[in-house]
């Protein structure tokens, strides 16, 4: 496969993966906004996950959920926005049209274009619920026609490889940006206001129902640290998807990926042999860091092996 048609696939992936991360993130931080006096910490965490928070305050100053709304939504000027997300996502399957399936470009360019139509009537706080709702579903949507119609070559695999590069990456991010800012809570207000925080972070990653039935009792962060990293039966948790990317990396054909797939190979053997003991030995902010720095050079491998022009 051509260069260009693999970074396409892949950045498409991404791009839809990254949307749908993102109204996640932004709908259980401006629920929780509402819950008690510190909503400045609780708006600062989707821009701090999405590494937008100095571009923002230069923007906007203030954070409020209104500004944080529209900056991390519609936003045209913001690259990270779904709007652009969404912008991305399209064009790059445009590119690649003749490679994907009817039912995956329509989605995708069904998209795109009721996302125009959300930013022509713009949002407010009683609006955001319905419409981050909805970029969840289109992304949804977009996933199951690939996997429900695609055949299972590179087209297939590249789209696969941007969707859990892009979901490892936010699943790392967010909980390192919550562990933050948690450890950083006052002491009298810890116990109720921890369990909210850890209880939100669990919500954005469609991760509280998975807790409760394999726990089945008080939220402890060693456990929600365990069950988003070690865990290989969670869907969003960094073994699974680096599970997932291990054998991506396998099925694409030929030689140039061998520097990613052992890459990939030895984020995956952590992964799968450390305990939640020996994390919280080594520090979790810690051992989140080095993760992140992983994943970005994983994602550098990537592209170098397989989306540069040879």
């Amino acid at each position: 496969m051509l260069s260009r048609m693999a970074g396409c696939l892949y950045w498409m992936a991404r791009n839809m993966e990254r949307a749908e991360n993102t109204a996640r993130l932004l709908d259980v931080s401006l629920q929780m906004s509402l819950l008690h006096a510190s909503s400045q910490d609780d708006l600062l965490v989707p821009l701090d996950v999405t590494g937008s928070t100095a571009d923002f305050l230069q923007r906007h100053h203030t954070p409020t959920p209104q500004a944080v709304l529209h900056y991390l939504a519609l936003d045209g000027d913001n690259p990270g926005s779904i709007y652009n997300c969404m912008r991305n996502a399209r064009e790059n399957a445009h590119v690649v049209r003749v490679k994907i399936t009817t039912e995956m470009w329509e989605q995708v360019n069904g998209t795109w274009l009721e996302m125009r139509e959300w930013q022509r009537r713009g949002l407010d706080t009683r609006s955001a619920s319905t419409f981050l709702e909805w970029v969840r579903e289109r992304s949804h949507l977009f996933r199951g026609a690939g996997y429900g119609t695609m055949l299972r070559n590179d087209t297939f695999h590249f789209s696969r490889l941007g969707t859990f590069i892009e979901r490892a990456d936010n699943t790392a991010r967010i909980l390192n940006v919550k562990t933050k800012q948690i450890s950083d809570n006052e002491p009298e207000a810890e116990n109720i206001l921890d369990y909210y925080q850890w209880a939100a972070l669990l919500r954005s990653v469609s991760g509280f129902e998975a807790y409760r039935d394999i726990y089945r009792d008080s939220i402890t962060p060693e456990r929600v640290a365990e069950l988003l990293i070690l865990r290989h039966d969670m869907p969003r948790s960094l073994r699974a998807c680096f599970g997932e990317i291990n054998k991506v990396l396998a099925r694409i054909e030929g030689q140039a990926g061998r520097a990613a797939r052992r890459r990939a190979s030895e984020i995956q053997a952590r992964l799968t042999y450390s305990s939640i003991e020996d994390i919280f030995a080594d520090g979790l902010e810690q051992t989140l860091d080095s993760l992140i720095d992983d994943i970005i050079l994983l994602g550098n491998t990537i592209h170098h092996s397989y989306l540069e022009a040879a």
